[in-house]
């Protein structure tokens, strides 16, 4: 029974790999992945097939076919019916004839025809005589129904069986693939800003220096970081140190500049998540409400409100609140502090409050697009009350837009935190990066927004995966790629 069960597991293995190289095989990008990854197995291989080739019958059924239809002049036949053809339509639409032109097209479209033609006529010889064509493809897939050569190719191409194995299951095929594209992503951003900062008008080493120093000074400091180098060479230094995670030390006091952000990183994303967390749970019920309830009292009063908290400026509602709630209700601390966990609610709420009336404005949108459609009114035809209908049918289906917009304000809120943390004085990477752009600080400023883009990448990627939760079209879509 053991014998048989690992027999059907080994079979499983075998054709998830034999089929899973053949789907890869088919774009050009995962074709040459595999190659690379199992050059040391595919080098051999390949003598194998080329000595194999040598003897092919299918190979012998091509040049056979080949030499009969040059022996009767396929081509050139073709050729003359082609340029008799291209003369008429000269002649036709009275057009000067240009005979090298002319001659051009009629050899391309002669062999076009003539490839077309013998690949034809040698699969109808090879399907009679019973010969299929060997590819090196097709041949290494024949390999990997083999347990011998898995067993001794396993370690020189165990990266490319990884890969394989990998990309077998949809859904991480799905996430890896979302997760390379967000590296390239980053690397974008890094060359962007880097970029904008060099062309500059601002020199680090007068601002920091101050106007008092002389040339020597200058010169002696941008020697020490670097800044004397070509474009190119900063680039390159900036980028790789963004590879191996040394984002070095800052213009500005010479602070390790990935443990400045690691430290004031944290306090940035706690306060997103929570200003997220209260926009989901109270803007995408208010959203659903509303959407149940056009035009009524609670609709006009729900949206009003959100159309409030769009046009509040963070800066005027955070002094507004530091205003009443700490100065004359003396409820909540003026500014952040770590051990004081009430100092951070009203950070949150400022931060959240457009966040909150954009959501709950486009759920409502959604919703109310979505509860006209023809598959909700089927639904309450067949009987379904109307919770059954908002959770089963509209819901889910109005989640994507919504999910969306989430994802994209998250995104904002990371970078737009500085203003609220200035108001709380909350020492975060928001106000953190303004406060080293007027330098330019570029290390510091670096990091910052890589910090940040690493995030934002991530959280689109966790939408991708939600769109999918949501969404079973973009599942079957999935598992069809």
């Amino acid at each position: 029974m053991r014998v048989n069960k690992e027999a059907t597991s080994y079979f499983r293995l075998s054709d998830v790999l034999r089929y899973t190289f053949g789907k890869m095989g088919r774009r050009p990008t995962y074709k040459y992945l595999l190659l690379i990854l199992g050059l040391p197995v595919h080098v051999i291989v390949f003598l194998f097939y080329l000595s194999k080739r040598g003897d092919n019958t299918y190979s012998s059924i091509y040049e056979e076919v080949r030499a009969s239809l040059t022996s009767t002049g396929y081509k050139e036949a073709a050729m003359l019916d082609f340029k008799e053809q291209l003369l008429r339509k000269q002649s036709f639409f009275n057009k000067e004839v240009n005979e090298r032109e002319i001659d051009r097209q009629v050899e391309e479209l002669a062999e076009e025809q003539f490839r077309k033609t013998l690949t034809k006529k040698t699969n109808q010889l090879a399907e009679q005589k019973g010969v299929q064509q060997v590819t090196y493809s097709t041949y290494f897939q024949s390999l990997l129904g083999k347990p011998l050569f898995l067993l001794a190719s396993f370690i020189p191409g165990i990266f490319m069986y990884l890969l394989i194995l990998l990309f077998s299951n949809p859904y991480i095929k799905f996430i890896v693939e979302r997760l390379i594209m967000s590296i390239f992503v980053i690397a974008g951003v890094a060359v962007l800003v880097f970029t904008i900062l060099y062309l500059s008008p601002f020199d680090p080493a007068a601002n920091i220096l101050g106007e008092a120093a002389t040339k020597e000074q200058i010169a002696s400091f941008n020697k020490l970081h670097g800044l004397d180098l070509s474009y190119l060479s900063q680039l390159w230094n900036a980028l790789k140190g963004i590879a191996t995670f040394d984002l070095g030390a800052s213009y500005a006091g010479n602070e390790d500049v990935a443990a400045s952000i690691a430290n004031k990183f944290p306090i940035t994303l706690t306060i997103a998540v929570l200003s997220l967390l209260m926009a989901v749970v109270i803007a995408i019920p208010v959203g659903i409400i509303s959407a149940t309830r056009p035009n009524s009292f609670l609709d006009y009063s729900f949206m009003f409100i959100a159309l409030i908290g769009l046009s509040i400026p963070n800066f005027w509602q955070g002094l507004l609140f530091i205003l009443n709630f700490s100065i004359k209700l003396q409820w909540l601390p003026a500014t952040y502090s770590p051990q004081n966990w009430l100092s951070i609610i009203m950070p949150v709420v400022v931060l959240g409050t457009a966040l909150t009336a954009s959501v709950a404005r486009m759920t409502r949108s959604s919703m109310l697009e979505i509860i006209n459609e023809d598959y909700i009114i089927t639904a309450k035809a067949k009987g379904l009350n109307r919770l059954q209908v908002l959770w089963k049918h509209a819901i889910g289906n109005a989640m994507i837009p919504i999910i969306t917009v989430i994802g994209l304000l998250f995104g904002g809120m990371l970078g737009g935190a500085a203003v609220t943390e200035k108001v709380f004085n909350i020492s975060g990477i928001g106000s953190y990066i303004v406060d080293k752009q007027f330098i330019p600080d570029i290390p510091a400023i670096m990091g910052g927004v890589i910090y940040i883009a690493i995030t934002i990448s991530l959280v689109n990627v966790l939408i991708d995966i939600l769109y999918a939760f949501f969404d079973p079209r973009i599942r079957s879509k999935m598992k069809q790629s």
